[in-house]
């Protein structure tokens, strides 16, 4: 059986130094990996994730993950090569379709339906597969010839077709996991759902019900594929209590879910109970769903580090 790893979205948006302290403290912790999103309005993602890599040891880095409709192909292979050159090979790759029509309309960035986003997505994937195993660009040939400058590719060869870095694929709809399905070396599964009927981005908390079933779904289309692949979740919430229904009933306020306390305590994407409470929940989400990633949001690690300390005891036993 695969074995844990855990990661932290990161939090801090000011300076070298406040992002350096972020990253030493989740290395410190145990944490495997720490990631950077793509949104409008907190820091860029590449240069983040140098940064980290830059001030720590072994923490690997990522994104999670980038909205393939801002991104033109032969620029986003640039951008990756570089970054996983410039981290030593600790890159991870992550990729989704956007969901938040309002970054895009920011960015003058059409907003198409979800068909033609992921086909998009898609056609991205395949490019940078082409473009990690190719040799630069024809043109150039000459030039490195003379300089004896090699072509940019990055250092790993684990994901695209053994050509580039790991990919991860985040989504909950079935057209991204198609995607995940036939791609991905980690599949993302985010745990947050399109209210229907509301505004593009309007989430709501998927249920442990709904869990089984896109995991479900992408093992069926992943076939053989499946027992490659890593299955990462993204934890939503992460609250250290003694009475968890009581901390159930404040999340619901919060998320407003229509869902029971119980309902809520039962999914794989909130945790809520004491350090050994929501260690056994981590094991247990394992064996139902196949879940051995969990990435936890950034306010949310410290609190989350003696879990993770808690579940690499429990695995040493299992």
């Amino acid at each position: 059986m695969r074995e844990f790893r855990f990661s932290q979205g990161l939090a801090s948006s000011g300076t070298y130094g406040a992002v350096a302290a972020e990253c030493r403290r989740a290395e410190r912790d145990g944490y495997d990996a720490v990631y950077a999103a793509d949104h409008l309005g907190i820091p860029a993602p590449f240069q983040l994730l140098v940064a980290a890599a830059r001030a720590t040891e072994r923490l690997r880095v990522g994104t999670l993950v980038l909205n393939a409709e801002f991104w033109n192909p032969a620029l986003l292979a640039r951008e990756a090569a570089t970054a996983d050159l410039l981290t030593g090979g600790r890159l991870e790759l992550g990729l989704g379709a956007g969901h938040m029509k309002w970054e895009f309309d920011e960015a003058g960035v059409p907003w198409r339906p979800i068909a033609e986003r992921t086909e998009h997505l898609r056609a991205v994937v395949r490019e940078l597969g082409r473009l990690f195993g190719s040799d630069g660009y024809e043109q150039q040939h000459g030039m490195r010839t003379r300089f004896g400058l090699p072509a940019l590719r990055p250092v790993q060869r684990h994901g695209f077709g053994g050509a580039g870095p790991p990919l991860i694929v985040g989504g909950t709809g079935d057209r991204v996991l198609d995607v995940a399905a036939e791609h991905a070396d980690i599949v993302s599964i985010a745990g947050l759902y399109q209210r229907k009927g509301e505004p593009p981005g309007t989430l709501r908390l998927g249920s442990a019900a709904e869990a089984d079933d896109r995991v479900r779904y992408v093992r069926e289309r992943a076939g053989a594929r499946a027992e490659s692949i890593e299955w990462h979740a993204l934890a939503q919430a992460v609250v250290v209590t003694d009475d968890r229904r009581e901390e159930a009933e404040r999340l619901l306020e919060r998320f407003g879910q229509a869902m029971s306390p119980e309902e809520l305590l039962e999914c794989p994407f909130v945790f809520v109970g004491t350090v050994e409470e929501m260690a056994e929940q981590v094991m247990r989400n394992r064996q139902r769903y196949g879940f051995t990633h969990y990435t936890v949001l950034g306010p949310y690690a410290e609190a989350f580090a003696p879990v993770v300390a808690r579940v690499r005891e429990l695995a040493v036993r299992d």
